[in-house]
């Protein structure tokens, strides 16, 4: 090229070193599959739901053994001394003690066991409507587990994907650093050797400067997206997770030979956020049920107790003795209407604004179920139709630059040209970089809209003209991680 420092410049224009990276070297790689085994063993919010699983299940066992009798063991000894009133009214002065040991508590004198043995107690309503009303807010809770297992999922996958996002951006901010310094470096020797105007270097140097901001603000954005996929993992934020991923490539799930229609059928089968309240309104009409029925149905004591019993008093010898055995049976049945019916006409009343709340509540979920279905499945069109157009601007781009560079290369061309170029070359890269990571994200979102339906359910045979999302190519230098990522497919 020829280009040598004229003799008599005084001030010579160079081009500045980069600075320090904003990134430590210890980083911790991790791929998506790892990321979704962590989340579903440490994600904060799928522990809470799978605790209220537990809870639930002890709930129905607990409604459940309500139609098991109660066992108490225990004994009492009754000392009574001055005087008793007989049923006639006659007055008699006795020093009387009783004693009893066994099943049950509290036998005294003629009466029964105040505390059975064995004892079965509780309205037959309350008991059957309970346990149906149980096994209803169990499934409930089974789905809800479902529903934050699958939010939780997603939260981690688009988090892994913003890493991803982050250190493609600074792949591509390295890169154009990189051809940024060397239009720079050109332009200063043309400068410096009096063939080029020092105001095309000045404006080089900018635009490189500009350049390393871009770095700068993208090692930011990976410490972010580092920190808050640890947020969502539950691990320790101060550690840098770096994705193995050699290239971000395009994540085809749901096919696209599917209709929207039928997507969305798909989802308000499959939501599991659907059948959460579905079994919601079941259990609703089982509290119903047993509020109406509840006049109608007893209370009932069944209570048995076996012991042995003994005592006395001053006026049958001894004070204490004739101990023998002693068996109690009691059944007591009674029908209540709580507060002369107006606590009852409360409770149903209750029950039915309850069963309402319950109802309206599956029909508004039913409509954002068809909304996210609808609008992720508009994402996923729009987007990969984004990734071919963006494909094409990096293809133009590249040889646009290559041009500009090779012309100010081989002569003294204005810089403007090229640091335009350049511009246009970055900005074409993030957004395929964008394009591709976008879409990725609505598959992930659509994928969840239908509630993590079996793969069978999707099965749609392939396009015949060949075209789809897993055709589509590597996204080459423009997504590349940087060089620390572990070179590992997926």
């Amino acid at each position: 090229m020829g280009v040598g420092r004229a003799p008599g410049v005084v001030d010579a224009i160079t081009t500045p070193s980069s600075p320090a990276t904003l990134l430590a070297p210890d980083v911790r790689p991790i791929d998506l599959n790892t990321a979704l085994r962590l989340a579903g063993a440490q994600n904060p919010q799928l522990l809470i739901a799978r605790q209220r699983v537990v809870e639930a299940t002890a709930l129905r066992q607990l409604a459940a053994a309500q139609f098991l009798p109660s066992l108490n063991l225990g004994g009492n000894y009754d000392l009574h001394t001055g005087n008793l009133q007989q049923s006639n009214g006659n007055i008699l002065s006795v020093n009387r003690s009783a004693m009893y040991v066994g099943a049950g508590s509290g036998a005294v004198a003629a009466g029964t066991v105040s505390i059975p043995g064995l004892v079965l107690e509780g309205n037959a309503a309350v008991a059957v409507y309970g346990y149906l009303a149980a096994r209803q807010f169990q499934a409930a809770r089974g789905f809800e587990a479902w529903a934050v297992r699958n939010q939780a999922f997603l939260q981690t996958t688009l988090a892994y994907s913003e890493l991803l996002r982050a250190e493609g951006r600074r792949s591509i901010a390295l890169q154009v650093r990189d051809e940024a310094k060397r239009v720079a470096e050109l332009t200063a020797s043309y400068a410096n050797a009096g063939q080029g105007r020092a105001a095309d270097a000045h404006r080089a140097l900018t635009e490189l400067q500009a350049r390393e901001y871009d770095i700068q603000q993208a090692e930011e954005a990976v410490l972010v997206a580092s920190a808050q996929l640890c947020f969502v993992l539950n691990i320790d934020p101060s550690v840098r997770l770096h994705p193995t991923d050699a290239f971000v490539v395009p994540h085809p799930i749901v096919p696209d030979p599917t209709p929207v229609a039928e997507l969305i059928a798909l989802g308000l089968l499959q939501r599991p956020e659907l059948k959460e309240w579905r079994a919601s309104i079941q259990e609703a009409l089982m509290v119903l049920d047993g509020a109406r029925a509840l006049p109608f149905s007893p209370t009932v004591l069944i209570g048995y107790s076996a012991g042995g019993f003994g005592g006395g008093s001053n006026l049958v010898r001894p004070v204490v003795g004739g101990f023998g055995g002693r068996q109690d049976l009691d059944v007591v049945g009674f029908w209540t209407l709580q507060n002369l019916g107006v606590g009852n006409a409360s409770l149903i009343n209750v029950a039915k604004a309850r069963l309402g709340v319950a109802k309206y509540r599956e029909i508004f979920v039913l409509d954002q179920v068809r909304a996210e279905v609808a609008e992720a499945y508009a994402k996923t069109h729009a987007r990969y139709a984004r990734i071919e157009t963006s494909e094409r601007a990096v293809e133009s781009g590249i040889k646009g630059f290559a041009e500009d560079l090779l012309r100010i290369e081989n002569t003294v061309a204005p810089a403007i040209e090229t640091v335009d170029s350049l511009r246009l070359l970055a900005r074409a890269r993030n957004a395929y970089l964008d394009a591709i990571i976008d879409y990725d994200r609505a598959q992930f979102e659509l994928y969840v809209a239908l509630g993590q339906p079996p793969a069978d359910t999707l099965a749609r045979p392939a396009p015949v003209d060949g075209v789809g999302p897993t055709n589509r190519g590597n996204l080459g230098a423009a997504a590349q991680p940087p060089a620390e990522a572990a070179p590992a497919g997926r």
